[in-house]
C-alpha cells in the first residue's frame, strides 16, 4: 500500500503518542503532574504537545490575556473553561488543587515576577529560559521558591537530549582528553515586530535569547565556572529592531582549567547553531540547538590516554519535536512526585546570568546602571 505525505505524516505522529502512552500499573494509571501554562506564544505550544505525549504531566490549566484562543487550546487539551485565568486573575491558581507546577513561557522580563507569584501560590516552577534578565532577578526567584517549598527548575530541554547526553558522557569520560578550546555559534535574521528586541521584555539582544544555548554548552562541558571573560557587541543593520538592543555579540570565556571557550550570537543573519569540543586527544561537534535533528560527529580515543585507538562517530538523533519537551517536562514531573532535584535548577539559570552581565561588562556595554 502506497501512503500519501499526509498519510505518512499523520502515522508519524500517532507513532510517537503511542510511544509515550503512560501504562497502567494494577490497572490504574501512573500519576501524573498537572502543569498550569503561563503565555500562549510559540514556545508554549510545543510544551503544550510535548505534555500531551508525556507519561507523567498533563495539561490543567490556561494563563492568558486573549480569552479565546485561551478556550480554543483548552478544548484541544481538554483543560475545563473554569480553569482558564487572565494575568489579572492570576493569584487564584492557588485556589486550583488541580494545579501542582506552572510553566512560564512569558517574555523574559515577566520570568521573575510570575515565578515569584507562582511559588507565594505553593505551585512548583518550570521557567524557560533565560531565567530572568539580570542575576538579581535569579536570586529573588530561588530565594522565592525556597521560602514556599517548591521546586525551581528552568527548562534547558538540551540537558535531557540523547546526543547532547552522548557526548557529554564522552567528555567526563576523558576520551577526547584534556579540553583545550570550544567554539559555538547560534543566530538568526530576528523579524520585525518580535518583542525579543525590545530593552523592556528581552533585557538585551541576541545573547539572551540564542546565544546563551552556546554559553551554557561551554559551562556543561567545562564542569566549571569560568572566570575570565572578553566580550564585542556590535550593530551593522541600522534599523528599527535595534535601537534598544545590539545585533551581534563575540565573546571569549577561560576556564579555571585553562581551556578556553569563543561564542558568536546573532539577530542580523541565519547562522546555523552548533558548537565544536576540542581535547588533547580528539574532537566532538554537535549541530543545530533547535528541537530537533542534533547531530554529533568526531573522533576520539577509545581509552581516555593519547596513544589509544581513535574511534570515529556520527550519528543523528532521529526523534522529533515535541520530544525534548516531553523528556523535559517529565524530569520536573519525576522530581515533583519523587521528592528530587531537578538537573537543571535555578541555580543553572543564575550561573548564565552572571556569565551574560560580565560579557557585557567586559564589552563595555553593562546592562544595568
Amino acid at each position: 500500500m502506497r501512503l500519501t505525505r499526509r498519510q505518512f505524516s499523520k502515522l508519524s505522529a500517532l507513532s510517537l503518542g503511542a510511544a509515550h502512552v503512560p501504562r497502567a500499573i494494577g490497572g490504574q494509571e501512573p500519576p501524573r503532574i498537572g502543569y498550569c501554562v503561563i503565555g500562549l506564544g510559540r514556545i508554549a505550544t510545543h510544551f503544550l504537545e510535548g505534555v500531551r505525549n508525556s507519561q507523567h504531566s498533563k495539561i490543567t490549566a490556561l494563563v492568558s490575556g486573549h480569552r479565546d484562543k485561551a478556550e480554543r487550546i483548552a478544548a484541544q487539551y481538554g483543560v475545563p473553561r473554569e480553569s482558564i485565568y487572565s494575568y489579572e486573575e492570576f493569584d487564584r491558581i492557588g485556589q486550583n488543587k488541580a494545579i501542582d507546577a506552572v510553566y512560564v513561557a512569558l517574555p523574559n522580563s515577566m520570568h521573575a515576577e510570575y515565578t515569584i507569584r507562582a511559588a507565594k501560590a505553593g505551585k512548583h516552577v518550570l521557567c524557560e529560559k533565560p531565567m530572568a534578565i539580570s542575576s538579581a532577578e535569579c536570586h529573588l526567584m530561588i530565594d522565592a521558591c525556597k521560602a514556599a517549598k517548591v521546586k525551581l527548575m528552568i527548562a534547558y530541554r538540551l540537558h535531557y537530549e540523547p546526543i547532547t547526553l552522548k557526548t557529554l558522557e564522552i567528555v567526563r569520560s576523558g576520551r577526547i582528553g584534556p579540553l583545550q578550546a570550544m567554539e559555538a555559534a547560534n543566530g538568526f535574521n530576528i523579524k520585525f515586530g518580535e518583542w525579543r528586541y525590545t530593552k523592556a521584555l528581552g533585557g538585551g539582544g541576541s545573547l539572551f535569547d540564542v546565544g546563551i544555548y552556546c554559553l551554557n554548552a561551554f559551562r556543561m562541558f567545562a564542569g566549571q565556572e569560568p572566570i575570565g571573560f572578553q566580550g564585542e557587541v556590535a550593530t551593522i543593520d541600522r534599523d528599527e529592531r535595534f535601537k534598544e538592543v545590539e545585533e551581534n555579540v563575540s565573546w571569549l570565556m577561560r576556564f579555571p582549567s585553562g581551556a578556553l571557550a569563543t561564542g558568536a550570537s546573532t539577530y542580523g543573519a541565519d547562522m546555523a547553531g552548533f558548537y565544536r569540543l576540542h581535547g588533547a586527544y580528539g574532537w566532538l561537534q554537535v549541530g543545530t540547538y533547535t528541537y530537533q535533528g542534533q547531530h554529533l560527529q568526531g573522533r576520539y580515543a577509545e581509552e581516555p590516554h593519547r596513544d589509544a585507538k581513535r574511534i570515529d562517530i556520527d550519528e543523528t538523533n532521529q526523534e522529533k519535536d515535541p520530544m525534548h519537551f516531553v523528556r523535559e517536562a517529565d524530569h520536573f514531573s519525576q522530581c515533583i512526585l519523587q521528592n528530587t532535584e531537578p538537573k537543571t535548577p535555578g541555580e543553572e539559570g543564575l550561573a548564565d546570568l552572571r556569565c551574560i552581565e560580565a560579557i557585557y561588562k567586559a564589552a563595555g556595554a553593562p546592562l544595568h546602571a
